[in-house]
């Protein structure tokens, strides 16, 4: 499915093997070789079962991933699948996360590699300078660094070929130490002695273990975030997960029965307390024992693993920060592609820098804590994602893998997610409060900067505007014109709420054009728009001496257009026409109004009247006072300007007992007194307030309103559910009723319109082409 839009591109160069190796070097890496010993100190033998939990907890995942691999295989992975499987900030927070774990990771290898060669510099009895610990450390870490920046800037065949060589030698020196090993066991009947207790310090020591060492478990993803440079994507990107996961796995398994069973402390000691003991040498203290060269070749392997890890990790926080930079949540030259090695040079540059900063800066140890959760939180949306992706685009999408059993599968894996994530603040609080800074600075960022840019990427093109300008804290009425004929109510409305609060109104008239038709056809019609449309609305609101100014634009949804010109704008008020019942069995008023009136972050009015002239008296059925609030101040408003009469009807279920009664009538006449209505105000000599007990609201309503020149329904507090199977009380009494009517929406809070807007994503169908490519 083609993109609407040219796009920057990717090489295709990755085949099966060498994306594998990327995943399966990026899984063992500093983990299993610095956090081997230190896990089997919290665990005791019990380490066998947290790296067996791990790989069950990671297969449930991987398979999430090798769906959506072969699917959607661009560059991003996790990032672009939050993006279309859940709503609001989502996208933005995942690709946040990821770009940030993956570099927070990348230090925490540089830091093992300056680490491990500082071990073999003083095995071999050489001096660097006269440096030592932490002080040669660092330095090295940069130094290694920005040689894999330097690999990664040549492309993605050099970072393919280096990635191999160092994984493949890798896997020899972790062969040997496990053959070793082995062959050491076996040799000595009482060493299978030395797993029991299975599980020394109990279940909790397990899990973490489990936390400690699931870092090294998560490098799969990188293999679908290079989606978009592999060859054949729909094959090759799910057989490359599970295919690394076999490798990984496994020997995971083998290394923690090798170091716990091959050992033998000679002083009674168990050896997983032997282990935890030397923690991030214990790996390489073991192999002294049973190994050639035990020692030498264990700091070589780490150094290699270290190497590939960084390579890997390099490699997908640039693909994840090149991908965002594309979408516009992070500054376009993180999207420039290098000329000459077809790779996001700049994304590389700024991604480099990240890793080198904490690598010299950040306490390592609870920042690659805080890299755990922060996985776990990417993995987490990934498998609410593919929930949602599944239900929304399956018939839009290729498939070259399906989840077994779904969505039991990712449901289970959510669990999981959340269980681990929870369990690593009692091991490690501080990594929850640098991932707590992270996901509050993603939020601020997306909120005052990412919002904007991904916005004015979508957003509809104004192509005509007249009048724009003045002064941006106005008060502004919005009023979509389609048939100036039938506008003469609204613009006459708009210009008293204008008038009132000494604003303007802007007319806006949306030129639509067919989904599968390009916007720029849109622009032959400008001019009659202009002339037909726009001009004879101006005149009329023009008459009425209001400030004014007019935009057209060119939209496949007029709802989409409103939407951008009330965010542009800052509109305070949307006054929309209406003309009857609805016509789609999915839709309250109108498709169009309905997406208005949730998305519009501004008060919305939808009137259905072809005149305002001899209103009379006005009927508003009232809830509960705040929520009439905002009718009350339009009814005073047409009292003053058409002398109109405002009559108020509050219905009470039949049977309430005197007590809540008496409350609940207390509350109403309180609140309405605050508003300038209420019996207790001065200002309601033109005022009625009918109370009656009724359980039938919608008949009785309908049934009244055909005696009053005007019906004004708002919001009420009926609960979601039941507004999902009865409907809303305001939108049945609509449909019914017969006379002069209008829809009062008011302006929602942050939090409820985000609430709102999450329960209607996972609700809704998506009416529109998706953006990615087909496989």
């Amino acid at each position: 499915m083609p993109r609407t839009e040219p796009q920057t591109e990717l090489s295709r160069e990755l085949g099966l093997f060498t994306i594998t190796m990327v995943g399966v070097g990026a899984m063992i890496g500093a983990g299993i070789f610095v956090l081997t010993g230190i896990a089997a100190g919290a665990a005791g033998p019990g380490l066998i079962l947290a790296f067996a939990g791990n790989g069950i907890v990671t297969l449930l995942t991987a398979l999430a991933y090798a769906e959506l691999g072969s699917a959607i295989p661009e560059a991003g992975g996790g990032y672009l699948w939050v993006k279309e499987g859940l709503p609001g900030a989502n996208a933005f927070l995942a690709g946040w996360m990821s770009w940030f774990a993956h570099a927070v990771a990348g230090s925490l290898y540089a830091l093992g590699f300056g680490a491990y060669l500082g071990l073999v510099l003083d095995e071999l009895g050489w001096s660097l300078f006269g440096l030592s610990g932490a002080t040669l450390e660092k330095p090295l870490a940069v130094v290694i660094a920005l040689m894999f920046i330097a690999i990664n800037f040549k492309g993605v065949s050099e970072t393919g070929l280096a990635g191999n060589i160092v994984t493949v030698a890798k896997l020899l020196v972790i062969g040997l130490f496990v053959a070793s090993g082995l062959y050491a066991m076996f040799g000595e009947p009482t060493s299978w002695e030395r797993f029991t207790p299975l599980t020394p310090k109990g279940l909790g020591g397990v899990l973490t273990a489990m936390g400690l060492t699931y870092i090294a478990f998560e490098g799969y993803e990188i293999i679908v975030q290079a989606g978009e440079e592999v060859k054949h994507p729909k094959r090759n990107i799910p057989r490359a997960v599970f295919w690394s996961l076999a490798v990984v796995i496994p020997i995971y398994i083998l290394v923690a029965i090798t170091a716990l069973g091959a050992v033998d402390t000679g002083s009674g000691q168990p050896t997983w307390e032997w282990l935890g003991m030397h923690a991030e040498l214990g790996l390489a203290e073991a192999a002294r024992q049973f190994m050639p060269l035990g020692t030498t070749l264990l700091l070589i392997g780490g150094l290699l693993s270290t190497m590939s890890a960084l390579n890997a990790t390099t490699f997908s926080s640039t693909r994840v920060s090149f991908a965002m930079g594309r979408d516009r949540n992070l500054p376009d030259f993180f999207s420039k592609v290098h000329e000459r090695t077809r790779t996001p040079y700049l994304a590389l540059l700024a991604s480099g820098g990240l890793i080198i900063f904490m690598a010299l800066a950040i306490p390592i140890a609870d920042v690659a804590a805080a890299a755990d959760v922060m996985f776990l939180l990417l993995f987490l949306q990934v498998n609410l994602a593919i929930i949602t992706i599944r239900r929304k685009y399956s018939a839009m999408l290729d498939y070259g893998f399906l989840t077994p059993f779904f969505p039991v599968i990712p449901i289970l894996a959510i669990l999981l997610m959340v269980g681990i994530a929870g369990f690593m603040f009692h091991f490690s609080p501080i990594a929850w409060y640098f991932v707590a800074g992270w996901i509050g600075t993603g939020f601020l960022i997306h909120h005052t900067y990412a919002r904007r840019r991904e916005r004015e990427k979508y957003a509809t093109p104004v192509v005509l505007a007249h009048g724009l300008g003045g002064d941006k804290d106005r008060y502004r009425v919005l009023v979509p014109v389609a048939n100036p004929a039938r506008a003469r109510a609204l613009l006459d409305f708009a210009s008293l709420m204008a008038d009132s609060h000494d604003g303007e109104v802007i007319l806006l008239h949306v030129i639509t054009v067919p989904s599968q038709t390009p916007l720029q056809v849109g622009h032959r019609y400008i001019r009659a728009a202009r002339d037909e449309v726009l001009d004879q609305a101006s005149d009329m609101i023009a008459a009425h001496g209001t400030p004014f100014s007019s935009t057209i634009r060119i939209a496949h949804s007029p709802a989409r257009a409103i939407i951008d010109e009330v965010e542009e704008r800052k509109i305070d008020m949307v006054v929309m026409g209406w003309h009857g019942p609805r016509r789609h069995p999915r839709t309250a008023i109108g498709r169009n109004i309905d997406r208005v009136m949730r998305n519009a972050d501004c008060h919305v009015i939808v009137l259905r009247a072809d005149d305002l002239d001899d209103v009379g008296r006005i009927l508003i059925p009232v809830a509960y006072p705040q929520q009439a609030r905002l009718m009350i101040e339009i009814g005073q408003m047409l009292e003053e300007n058409k002398g109109a009469a405002l009559e108020l009807y509050h219905a009470i279920p039949p049977g309430l007992e005197v007590r809540k009664r008496s409350a609940r009538l207390e509350e109403l006449y309180t609140g309405l007194a605050d508003l300038g209505v209420g019996p207790e105000s001065n200002e309601s000599a033109h005022r009625t307030i009918l109370i009656e007990e009724t359980d039938r609201l919608v008949r009785r309503v309908v049934e009244m309103s055909d005696e009053y020149g005007l019906t004004m329904l708002g919001a009420s507090r009926e609960g979601w559910f039941r507004k999902q199977v009865a409907g809303y009380i305001p939108e049945r009494i609509a449909r019914l009723a017969s006379g002069r009517l209008m829809l009062v929406k008011h302006r929602r809070s942050f939090v409820k319109s985000w609430m709102l807007d999450t329960i209607e994503f996972f609700l809704d169908t998506p009416r529109r082409a998706v953006t990615w490519t087909r496989a």
